[in-house]
């Protein structure tokens, strides 16, 4: 009887929460509790590349209902920040997020992960990645490191740094102490440059002490945070060796195969979400940010052609050179190389040729603009001109 009777009532309540208790049971069966460590290469003061950890964390953490917590740990906390690949090769941390390219000394084929000289922008190297086979070729690479790659941010074509002097010909650069990250140093070595690898929250006291004659770290958003226009003004661009630089979240293997599949697919997701943020946000605040910048009397200025070709023809010859002595970066160069001619090409046909009319429709209208009305009166019209034709 009494066992007819908790069946009658037990039967009533699955009927009433026929919905949620399958949602339920699978929660309870397949979610446990994760918590990880992250080791960031960036400090706290920089939002925006420091920042796309925390965007990764919060998304994954808002995705598994708090189940998958990922705390991030800022350049130097609990590692060092040009460390943190060892941190996750050994196991000490779960993840980390860097720039590839900083671990180059370990070997040059680190810095496909990010970006090398003369090479992709931001949505080139997306695609590279994501659909061009760059992927599948870095995690083969990464996973002798005991790690697994994914995309988790991008800076978009970077600056070219801050020098105490002008730079008006390649024998300028002879002697020169540059804080450089990644494999851009390598054909600036050619060409007379010492670069120096130098984590981003001391490169502002080298450059201050003379430590370093000139230093490049992002753009006009971050490099304002840091300050480095109180100790050079002159800024120049484009940086060459970093058109389009990925920032990744590298993952130890076995805390990566540890994870429900579920967990997997959100981590990943969450890094793209990263990925697209972080572009998106300099994109956003860069403008301002150089605005400002020349405002307070930053000189702007463009490398000169004969030192970027100098630098281009440089930076051929490492390649060559790496590639005869080296077969793991040989192998994704080969077709790494491919791919960036067809996108360079591409572009060619109808992104540089709208970039270029916008800019010259732009300072056409600029050109236009009456001048700012003096107090008390109107300004006078200023003549009007057609807008020039963009070269193609």
């Amino acid at each position: 009887m009494e066992r007819r009777s908790f069946l009658k009532k037990a039967g009533a309540g699955l009927a009433a929460g026929a919905v949620a208790a399958p949602a339920v049971a699978q929660t309870a069966g397949s979610s446990p509790t994760v918590t990880w460590r992250l080791a960031s290469s960036f400090p706290k003061s920089l939002d925006t590349i420091y920042g796309g950890a925390e965007v990764v964390a919060k998304r994954v953490a808002a995705a598994t209902g708090g189940k998958f917590q990922i705390r991030v740990f800022a350049g130097g906390e609990i590692v060092p920040a040009l460390s943190v690949v060892d941190a996750v090769q050994n196991g000490t941390v779960e993840c980390c997020h860097t720039v590839p390219y900083y671990f180059f000394g370990k070997d040059p084929t680190f810095a496909f992960g990010a970006a090398i000289p003369f090479g992709m922008n931001a949505r080139q190297q997306n695609a590279w990645m994501y659909h061009g086979g760059g992927l599948e070729l870095m995690r083969e690479f990464y996973r002798e490191y005991n790690m697994i790659n994914f995309a988790a941010g991008n800076t978009g074509s970077q600056m070219g740094g801050w020098f105490r002097k002008e730079i008006r010909t390649v024998n300028d650069l002879k002697g020169l102490k540059f804080r450089i990250g990644g494999t851009g140093g390598l054909p600036l070595q050619k060409l007379g440059v010492v670069p120096q690898q130098i984590a981003g929250g001391d490169i502002y006291p080298s450059l201050e002490k003379g430590t370093i004659d000139a230093a490049e770290w992002v753009g006009p958003y971050d490099d304002e945070k840091l300050g480095f226009n109180k100790v050079a003004k002159y800024y120049y661009y484009p940086g060459w060796w970093e058109g389009g630089p990925e920032i990744d979240l590298f993952v130890n293997i076995k805390a990566w195969e540890a994870l429900p599949k579920e967990y997997q697919a959100i981590l990943e997701a969450a890094c793209y979400e990263a990925n697209v943020d972080m572009l998106a946000k300099y994109d956003a605040l860069n403008p301002g940010a150089l605005k400002k910048l020349i405002a307070n009397g930053v000189q702007l200025r463009p490398f000169p052609n004969d030192v970027l070709a100098a630098c281009y023809k440089a930076t051929q010859e490492t390649y060559d050179e790496i590639s005869a002595k080296n077969a793991k970066f040989k192998k994704v160069y080969e077709p790494w190389k491919v791919f960036l001619k067809d996108q360079v090409q591409w572009f060619a046909v109808t992104e540089n040729r709208f970039d270029n009319f916008m800019i010259a429709a732009q300072r056409s209208t600029q050109a236009r603009a009456p001048a700012a009305p003096p107090k008390g009166g109107a300004a006078k019209a200023a003549p009007a001109k057609s807008a020039p034709a963009a070269k193609k």
